[in-house]
């Protein structure tokens, strides 16, 4: 999309949202909100750096007959090189995805309890984090531990603008070097726990035919195996074409899980279709994590040092204690100038 179809799209957009009866429809009204979020920075960038030159031009004209104005017209012409590059960087084409809000699931790995722990200790991070951000997050499913953390936990995270933008790297094998809380002699040991990212599919970016679908339910089970229901109202889906499972049993509610699970499946099923259609997403998504294996890691946490690394981007910091806390933008920040590098890189 060049610059004129952008500016003509912004404006259409503001007309929508300006029109009370879309507003009516939320969700019409938040996928136009979101666009029109998109899109303004590009707009603002633009008119800014069209402002300055319209200035340049003026100030060129005084200064010429009266040298007083040779120092304005020197200031904005040194604005305007940031100013094209900012905006350069704005049309990079962005991922499709960004706009969207995510399922993330955090799955315990190598490493036992101590592996679920941190399961737990990830989770609270990225819960935090999304409330530093002013994202809403809703925990769909979780498999609990016999010690506090979580076997496996699905959250849903949802924002004003697309949390995929910020959130889509997290995927893949995160490692965590500490003492456990299990170690009787003081011994650090090495553990990984790994997380999928998905953006969140509607139903109308995914057409699931009912007759496609295997549904069994069963009694939901908690720490130990214990059953935590008398009722059979956990539910698991089976999307027979593709052989993709989800189960979930969060909810006291058959129906209510059924509807968590139908959210997970459509959209591990977009992810899928994406991959089939784009071979550059299915590239994208290599370093999601395909087993918890310790080698696999894209980021490792190690307490001793209070340090916390990405392998991908070789990011490196000691403020784990304040990452932990939900203080990631660093460390997203870093994997966002890394793409746009790449991006740019591309279109030189």
């Amino acid at each position: 999309m060049n610059l004129d179809e952008i500016i003509s799209e912004y404006a259409d957009l503001e007309l929508k949202l300006a029109d009370p009866s879309v507003h009516a429809d939320q969700a019409k009204a938040r996928t136009y909100g979101k666009r029109y979020a998109t899109l303004t920075p590009i707009v603002t960038t633009y008119r800014e750096l069209e402002g300055v030159r319209e200035d340049l031009v003026a100030a060129r004209e005084l200064a010429a007959e009266d040298p007083a104005f040779a120092d304005e017209a020197a200031e904005l012409e040194g604005r305007i090189p940031a100013l094209e590059e900012r905006l350069t960087h704005l049309l990079v084409p962005r991922d499709p995805n960004d706009d969207k809000d995510i399922i993330m699931e955090i799955k315990a790995g190598e490493g036992g309890q101590e592996s679920a722990l941190f399961a737990g200790d990830l989770l609270r991070m990225y819960l935090r984090y999304s409330e530093r951000a002013g994202y809403k997050t809703e925990i769909i499913d979780a498999q609990h531990s016999d010690l506090g953390g979580y076997k496996d936990v699905t959250v849903a995270i949802k924002g004003r603008e697309g949390v995929w933008a910020r959130l889509k790297f997290e995927g893949g094998v995160h490692r965590v070097q500490r003492v456990p809380v299990t170690e009787s002699q003081g011994r650090i040991h090495t553990s990984a726990a790994g997380v999928l990212v998905y953006p969140e599919a509607e139903e109308v970016d995914v057409q699931i035919d009912p007759n496609d679908l295997r549904i069994d339910v069963f009694r939901s089970s908690g720490p130990g195996g214990q059953s935590v229901n008398t009722t059979d109202s956990a539910v698991r889906i089976t999307h027979i074409p593709t052989g993709v499972v989800v189960s979930c049993q969060n909810e006291k509610s058959q129906l209510q899980n059924k509807e968590s699970a139908m959210r997970i499946l459509r959209a591990r099923l977009l992810v899928m279709a994406q991959e089939e259609a784009e071979a550059a997403a299915m590239a994208e998504r290599k370093s999601q994590v395909r087993t918890v294996d310790r080698s696999e890691r894209i980021r490792t946490y190690n307490f001793p040092e209070n340090r916390i690394s990405d392998h991908r981007v070789g990011f490196k910091a000691y403020n784990l204690d304040q990452v932990l806390d939900g203080d990631l933008d660093a460390v997203i920040q870093a994997l966002l100038d890394a793409e746009l590098a790449e991006k740019l890189a591309a279109h030189s």
